[in-house]
């Protein structure tokens, strides 16, 4: 009985681990781009400042889905855009619009591009509500504080040399805004 309980067991694990899907089985072409590092993230925003507000340094790195094959130069990722979404992390509902933004750069096969000083905040953000609020008000009209928390999303998308389209998970950080 035990051995075949045991029997059992291994054959649903098997079962299980043979019908996960990998990352790498779900988007387009033969690389993945991914964002590896952000330095230099503002962790306060004064309105009153004025925008563009801007990370100093995110780092993308462009691997292979099969670390064992070959790559070429017809794997390298040119950046063309990125976006920027927002969510509230504390207990407003009303979000900056989104943005997007051309962006221009080469990652190459196994390899990695630095982007320095890229805005995460334009005017556009600051000038609508809720961060608008703060500028005018002092205060978000909608829950009466003097602190926005924000979550800010960053995706990059491209093209491989060869015509592949690729687009990197979302990446986050937290930011504070106020007056």
């Amino acid at each position: 009985m035990k051995r075949t309980v045991s029997l059992l067991f291994l054959a649903v694990l098997v079962l299980a681990l043979g019908s996960c899907q990998s990352r790498t089985d779900l988007s387009e072409g033969s690389v993945i781009l991914s964002v590896t590092d952000f330095d230099e993230l503002p962790l306060l925003v004064s309105v009153g400042a004025g925008g563009p507000t801007q990370v100093g340094e995110i780092t993308l790195q462009n691997f292979a889905k099969d670390p064992n094959g070959t790559t070429s130069d017809l794997q390298g990722i040119e950046l063309r855009s990125y976006e920027v979404r927002y969510s509230r992390r504390d207990t407003g509902t009303r979000l900056p619009p989104p943005m997007v933004q051309s962006l221009f750069s080469l990652v190459p096969a196994n390899g990695t591009a630095t982007i320095t000083n890229l805005q995460f905040l334009t005017l556009n953000q600051l000038l609508n509500p809720p961060l608008s609020d703060l500028a005018t008000n002092g205060a978000d009209r909608e829950t009466g504080s003097q602190v926005i928390v924000l979550n800010v999303t960053m995706r990059f998308f491209g093209r491989t040399i060869a015509g592949d389209d690729i687009a990197s998970d979302p990446a986050s950080f937290t930011v504070e805004v106020v007056p």
